[in-house]
């Protein structure tokens, strides 16, 4: 009898958490589109910024559905700058330990106001209201062992010293196992409720995704869930574990499933992996996030370094991907181009209405992506050139590869005979243990010859990939100074997988260098290879999918969505000439 009455029980639970998460699932059918401070202002931004982006986020992006705007991290220290983070910090919190927003920054929160007259302001435009908060309390509340809300227990007793962020040093992990830990939880969502939150950001989360982080993410489950407020769930930062998936997709609405995106091509192309790896795990409310779109004027006034053709893939994966579209520039300074690929409403159909999203292929970098469209035979295809100069270049064909070479300050002296060379081909490849913190320089590269010297640092390259931030010159790939044995040099800095191409000056007969790992887990292979007139590096390339691979036979018609254009009547595949780094978006219609 006990056995029959648990399992009731049991089922009566399970119905009842069933029905709590499709509630809130409910609450984000479709992906949320809006804006976040972050791109721009770092933690740097106020009250006044709040409320002019609103005012520009009413005018030209509410009308086509984009509503969430969030005021990133820092918001509770007065003094931030920039985009990093001050140890010695003194975060505004109240006698409970929860944190407030800096009166510097933000003059209407005084008198325990909080961000209400803030979330009221941006009500009234018709926009939702976000912030971004970090996991755990702050550890300035269990410095001063401040009284946990509605409980008999100070801060010290939930906090979990040894689970805190590495990059951030605001905080310490909760014990959201006990009552008290969750009541903690419970009464910082009450307040960001009784303020007029309406989708939180909560960071230091869903990475590594160990025990203490996952059992918070149910603790903000249930505080969101005991408001009754539908507040959206995003978690950050990524990458999320994919093997977490399910769990994830339980407890929350949005996740990142990548590190902070930025405006690079390395980070844009490693999206086309991330976003179909996690294509089982997204859904009606329940989206992968592949993070905020960092284009227009983003930070502290600076433009994207985006070109056009990787706008449109930007703006095409993230649309058939089904991502979160949070976009992350300046609302006031938002130019013509910029507006148009965010709100052109073909593009935002894909995003909002489309389903069974999928990669059908991936060849060379030539990529196709496809989706149904609801209640209808139509399905809508991306078509990507992903293809960088150089990329394809057959590496077994290579005139020198060195050695593993791992670890910080490991290093390999390269020379290479470049006489009758065309080109000059520099590549790193990942050395085995996959390419994360594959850091690497180019230390004095030089051509020799009849000539005399000529440094490489000097030259113009055809083009240029890094795997992880930029290749740049006499910088590392994170824009640092290269700096060797404490001493600064020259060189090209960048990250494996990293392909460099060189048109060669005639009178030269040699080139040498030295290849450096810079970071302690680093591991790569550095090779070079000289192109004696044969390397083909086109600008362009065809992309194609096959109808029968997306499930329609007979004739089509085709609509180009960036555009706006019908393209014609095709059978059997449609084709198109791409450049590199772009995309187009089309809707295949069946004929009878």
């Amino acid at each position: 009898m006990k056995y029959k009455l648990t399992l009731v029980l049991a089922i009566v639970f399970s119905v009842i958490n069933a029905q709590t998460a499709q509630k809130y699932h409910e609450w984000a059918s479709t992906p949320p589109l809006g804006w976040n401070s972050w791109d721009c202002f770092g933690t740097t931004v106020t009250e006044q910024q709040i409320k002019e982006q609103a005012d520009a986020m009413a005018k030209y992006l509410l009308p086509s559905g984009y509503n969430y705007l969030t005021v990133d991290i820092q918001w509770y220290e007065p003094e931030s700058k920039g985009h990093y983070y001050d140890s010695k910090a003194i975060l505004t919190m109240d006698e409970y330990g929860r944190l407030t927003p800096g009166l510097k920054k933000f003059p209407s929160a005084a008198d325990g106001k909080g961000f209400k007259h803030l979330a009221d302001y941006v009500h009234s435009k018709g926009l939702k209201f976000g912030i971004h908060i970090m996991r755990g309390i702050p550890r300035q509340a269990v410095e001063k062992n401040t009284p946990v809300l509605g409980t008999n227990v100070k801060a010290q007793d939930i906090a979990i010293k040894n689970s805190t962020c590495g990059w951030n040093p605001d905080m310490y992990g909760v014990d959201a196992n006990s009552p008290e830990g969750q009541a903690y939880y419970n009464s910082i969502v009450q307040m960001y409720a009784d303020w007029g939150v309406d989708f939180i950001k909560c960071d230091d989360i869903s990475r590594p995704y160990d025990d203490v982080q996952k059992t918070e993410i149910e603790a903000l489950r249930k505080a969101i869930d005991k408001t009754g407020r539908h507040i959206l769930l995003s978690l950050s930062p990524g990458a999320t574990p994919v093997k977490m998936g399910e769990h994830v997709m339980n407890h929350a609405n949005m996740w990142r499933i990548t590190d902070d995106f930025w405006d690079r091509w390395g980070l844009l192309k490693g999206m086309f992996e991330r976003m179909d790896v996690w294509t089982p795990f997204r859904g009606p409310g329940h989206f992968p996030d592949a993070d905020m779109l960092p284009i227009g004027t983003v930070e502290f006034n600076r433009p994207t370094n985006f070109t056009k053709n990787e706008h449109y893939t930007l703006m095409s994966l993230w649309a058939i991907g089904r991502s979160p579209l949070i976009f992350g520039g300046d609302m006031t300074k938002l130019d013509d181009f910029t507006k148009e690929v965010l709100t052109n409403p073909e593009m935002l159909k894909v995003n909002q209405h489309s389903i069974n999203n999928r990669q059908v292929s991936r060849e060379k970098n030539l990529i196709v992506w496809t989706a149904d469209v609801p209640n209808s035979k139509d399905k809508y295809v991306a078509l990507f050139n992903a293809q960088s100069k150089g990329e394809n270049v057959d590496f077994n064909n290579a005139d020198y590869v060195s050695p593993i070479i791992a670890g910080k300050g490991s290093s390999q002296k390269i020379e290479v005979s470049v006489k009758d060379g065309k080109k000059l081909v520099l590549f790193v490849k990942d050395g085995g243990n996959t390419n994360d913190w594959d850091h690497i320089v180019w230390v004095d590269p030089v051509l020799h010859g009849p000539k005399g010297d000529l440094k490489l640092t000097d030259l113009k390259w055809l083009s240029a990939t890094s795997g992880w931030g930029d290749a740049n010159v006499n910088r590392t790939c994170d824009n640092n100074p290269i700096i060797i044995n404490n001493e600064t040099r020259e060189g090209i800095g960048a990250h494996a997988e990293s392909v460099i191409v060189y048109e060669l000056p005639e009178g030269y007969d040699s080139f040498t260098a030295t290849g450096y790992v810079t970071q302690d887990i680093g591991s790569v292979n550095f090779g070079v290879l000289v192109d004696k007139g044969t390397l083909n590096l086109p600008d362009k390339a065809n992309v194609k999918v096959n109808f029968e691979d997306i499930g329609i036979k007979g004739k089509v018609k085709v609509r180009d969505l960036w555009n706006h254009k019908d393209m014609g009547t095709f059978k059997g595949s449609f084709e198109r000439e791409l450049p590199q780094h772009g995309a187009g978006l089309y809707r295949i219609t069946p004929l009878r």
